[in-house]
């Protein structure tokens, strides 16, 4: 059964508090690590035969807690983030501009949700050419997995982007694949083609593969190191980002203004107050067989009070409804709330 593939690879738990290395002056305080602790083991029980992991970072005191400090979890659509961060870095050095215009073939395309693909082929033409800045808006904002890919494409692949973070001493988050590999890969599919960039025929071509084999894949795509990433590191990418480490003050303004205007699922906003602000990237796969492989957000949080914090909740090999699945991820936003000191 897929259950017991899934629990095979599930790792338990381990707590952590601690603070980022390279700043070793600041004081550690601003979290109840005990609180955290409590309150996150019921939600991760409920979240069983999935993997549930959450981790939160203060801004100000830099304290530092994780559910489990070294599990991996498919980042999925959190890629866009880091993907749109490596290209603004292309930027700020002067190797891409912003209005510089990117060919998109047919054999470029990759999965739906992607506005992308529905402009595609414009007036019977064989390509598309689009901005950069309006494909990393795309793929920010929209979650649009064919903007990601030709924007990985553009600036040197996923190994690229990967090196980027690498030079910027997020260790432990690692972009493999493009999504059109990646996303078929997950179901036991064959390579994407462009007669799959509608839902409809995306879904029946998943649909196409034998239950036993897209079981054996998902349970597989879980498993795989590839394309992933740990709670802690996506604290640290956040929190790079948010200081203005990673890239210029113009372009951190911009994608964190992207981030905090994206139209995709955002399931850790219903734990925060009504007037905290959001900015966000989530990553959540289709369900099939009763299984939603990844159900991920992470997100720069700035409270009425103006205390600004990261967090990151990660839901793997989930059997729960879309409504549980959300809950349990605002359940843990509104449990890092109640944490902070």
């Amino acid at each position: 059964m897929l259950t017991t593939a899934l629990a095979s690879t599930a790792l338990g738990a381990a707590s952590c508090g601690r603070r980022l290395n390279r700043h070793q002056s600041a004081a550690v305080r601003g979290l109840d690590f005990e609180r955290l602790a409590q309150g996150f083991a019921p939600l991760a029980a409920r979240a069983a035969p999935g993997t549930f992991n959450l981790g939160v970072m203060t801004f100000d005191t830099l304290a530092v807690w994780c559910a489990d400090q070294s599990r991996r979890f498919p980042m999925a659509g959190l890629v866009k983030a880091p993907v749109a961060a490596a290209a603004l870095a292309e930027v700020d050095a002067g190797r891409l501009k912003l209005n510089d215009m990117i060919t998109i073939r047919a054999v470029d395309l990759s999965p739906p949700p992607s506005r992308v693909n529905l402009a595609f082929p414009l007036r019977g033409e064989d390509e598309l050419r689009l901005p950069a800045a309006d494909l990393i808006a795309l793929a920010v904002q929209e979650g649009d997995n064919t903007a990601v890919d030709a924007i990985t494409a553009h600036i040197g692949g996923p190994g690229a982007v990967t090196a980027w973070l690498r030079q910027h001493d997020v260790k432990d988050m690692r972009i493999d694949r493009y999504q059109r590999e990646a996303q078929a890969d997950m179901f036991g599919m064959a390579s994407f083609r462009a007669a799959w960039k509608h839902d409809v025929a995306w879904t029946a071509a998943r649909a196409s593969v034998s239950p036993p084999l897209r079981e054996r894949a998902m349970a597989a795509f879980l498993a795989d190191p590839r394309d992933t990433t740990t709670a802690e590191a996506v604290l640290d990418f956040l929190n790079l980002l948010s200081g203005g480490d990673l890239l210029s003050r113009a372009s951190t303004r911009l994608l964190l203004r992207l981030m905090s205007t994206t139209t995709g699922p955002a399931p850790m906003r219903a734990g925060l107050a009504a007037r905290a602000a959001l900015a966000h990237g989530s990553g959540v796969s289709a369900t099939d067989l009763g299984l939603t492989p990844v159900t991920n957000d992470m997100g720069v949080v700035t409270l009425p009070n103006g205390r600004r914090f990261a967090i990151a909740a990660f839901l793997a090999g989930s059997t729960g409804t879309e409504a549980q699945r959300d809950a349990l991820i605002a359940q843990a936003a509104h449990l890092a709330v109640s944490a902070l000191r």
